[in-house]
């Protein structure tokens, strides 16, 4: 037999507004009353309906997070960071999972569709069209982007910049000019900014020590690991090929990394190869590689929004950056 509000105001002999409020410690409830009602409650074994209570507050206890894969490794890192946080304070998470980039057929996503189903929504490296961010903007629920910041709007991420120098600076070191860049589609959309900010990295770097890259060592890698077997396969035809190469990301990296085993190349006694993120599978492929922390970024964006979910104003306008770190394996060395 379920136990129903009803019931429990029964034996209490208050009304059903009455124990609701007593049992979601709003006020306007005497304490003796309050006791007595969360006793017979407890007694009865009454347990509220989530559905009613959310319908009572206006709150869905829900949050929303959009991206354009969970199946990738940096997603699927950061949507299980986000959502572990969230849990951890009583939060479900409504996914949406949108086609990335410029490909995206006009409506795909229509954030009407989140208004009253999610308290707050979280966006992880979607290039958003200007329509779809004043449509989230409407929503006046709290937004947090992980990957790229954007105006009126929380945000966490890396300084990219400062990743493409990480990364080129020590391939600099170790004494390499010839210094190639695969990186992602430059000509990427809007708000998502680390393909540009990470090659813009490796040219500052690349300026500051007087190298004058040849455009044809600068490649799009899609940041996939197919892309990045064509963009060392390219890089390989050149008069010249390169002694060393930036991957913007590890499976870019890990591409390249195939194409050169199967050109019969060493890494790194022909060429170094260097990339970022730090992938669970870096380490097996005993590469160099500038790690950004990635659970942080999820765990920190849930935590923003929870603390705006609360009422706390003081982070409503805040941009997290995250520090990065090199990580020296085997994949990078002197040139030959």
């Amino acid at each position: 037999m379920n136990i129903t509000i009803e019931d429990v105001a029964r034996t209490a002999g208050v009304s059903t507004a009455t124990v609701s409020r007593a049992l979601r410690g709003l006020p306007h409830v005497s304490a003796a009353t309050r006791a007595s009602i969360t006793r017979i409650a407890l007694d009865l074994g009454y347990v509220p309906s989530k559905s009613a209570s959310n319908l009572a507050t206006g709150r869905t206890r829900t949050v929303g997070v959009v991206t354009p894969h969970i199946a990738k490794w940096f997603f699927a890192q950061a949507i299980e960071a986000v959502e572990q946080e969230l849990r951890a304070e009583g939060y479900d998470v409504l996914l949406m999972v949108l086609p990335p980039g410029p490909g995206r057929q006009p409506g795909a996503f229509d954030p009407e569709g989140l208004r009253q189903r999610v308290d707050a929504v979280c966006v992880l490296t979607v290039p958003l069209t200007g329509t779809e961010l004043d449509g989230l903007r409407g929503l006046s629920l709290p937004i947090v982007f992980v990957g790229g910041a954007v105006s009126g709007a929380m945000s966490v991420r890396i300084d990219d910049v400062e990743v493409g120098r990480t990364a080129c600076e020590h391939l600099i070191t170790l004494g390499h000019r010839r210094i190639a860049h695969i990186g992602g589609d430059p000509c990427e959309p809007l708000n998502f900014t680390a393909p540009v900010d990470r090659r813009a990295g490796w040219l500052s770097a690349l300026r500051v020590a007087g190298i004058h890259p040849d455009p044809r060592t600068d490649v799009v890698g899609y940041f996939t690991v197919e892309g990045g077997r064509a963009a060392m396969q390219a890089l390989l035809a050149l008069p010249e090929p390169p002694t060393a190469v930036f991957a913007g990301s590890d499976e870019m990296a890990f591409g390249a990394l195939d194409a050169l085993r199967d050109a019969g190349r060493s890494v790194p006694g022909d060429v170094s190869v260097i990339g970022v993120d730090d992938h669970d599978l870096a380490a097996l492929f005993d590469l160099t590689t500038v790690a950004q922390p990635v659970e942080d970024q999820g765990r920190s964006a849930a935590d923003l929004l929870l603390a705006a979910l609360r009422g706390d104003p003081t982070h409503a306008q805040e941009h997290k950056l995250l520090p990065v770190a090199l990580v020296v394996r085997g994949s990078t060395g002197p040139p030959a």
